[in-house]
């Protein structure tokens, strides 16, 4: 059947995001403006070209970036989207120090990229919304390398405007961190405190 989806990776894919995006969503009263979405990620922006600018040592840039992505970032809701249905067991011990775990874990991941932007920058370049959480779309700009995409899903759901995801070149980050997880998961057999104790280690 032409409307049957043959891989199972499509399909646990599109299940991924139509679930993560029904949790993520803010509530339909939201009061956030495209112009409150821009003004964030200006000055999340702004804070990764000071970063970029700056220079330094790999270890201070992950520091950097990991205050930035707790300043920005709806920290406790992207960790418990990629944990999936495994948070509803998780004890609030567990997904606190999950959560704690995860934003290590991201800074390092991430962070380390930043040395490829050094003598770059990133500007943003519009904004709109979507369905109940506004996109806002920009470009990093490398030395050496043809520009690229970089988009920012922001929300109000957590009562403060901040970015869930990050979309670089179509691929999310979320989403992506989403199946790491997962993978990690599985290879603790489903052991939260395990878990926990190799993100901690990674990245």
């Amino acid at each position: 059947m032409t409307t049957r989806i043959s891989n199972e990776l499509t399909r646990r894919a599109l299940l991924m995001t139509g679930s993560a995006f029904a949790l993520l969503s803010p509530a339909p009263a939201v009061a956030l403006t495209n112009a409150a979405a821009r003004g964030l990620v200006d000055d999340l922006v702004g804070e990764i070209n000071r970063v970029i600018a700056r220079g330094g040592s790999l270890p201070g840039m992950i520091r950097d970036f990991e205050k930035i992505f707790a300043r920005y970032a709806d920290v406790a809701i992207i960790a418990r989207s990629t944990l999936g249905p495994d948070a509803r067991r998780a004890s609030p011990a567990q997904m606190r120090a999950f959560v704690e775990a995860f934003r290590g874990y991201i800074a390092r991941k991430y962070g380390k990229r930043f040395q490829e932007f050094v003598g770059g920058r990133i500007e943003v370049q519009g904004v709109r919304q979507v369905k109940t959480w506004h996109e806002v779309i920009s470009t990093a700009y490398l030395r050496g390398e043809a520009p690229f995409e970089v988009k920012f899903l922001v929300s109000d759901r957590s009562g403060r405007n901040l970015f869930f995801d990050m979309v670089i070149e179509g691929i999310s980050m979320r989403l992506s961190e989403k199946t790491e997880i997962g993978a990690m998961l599985d290879a603790n057999r489903g052991d939260i405190d395990r878990l926990i104790a190799d993100l901690r280690r990674a990245g």
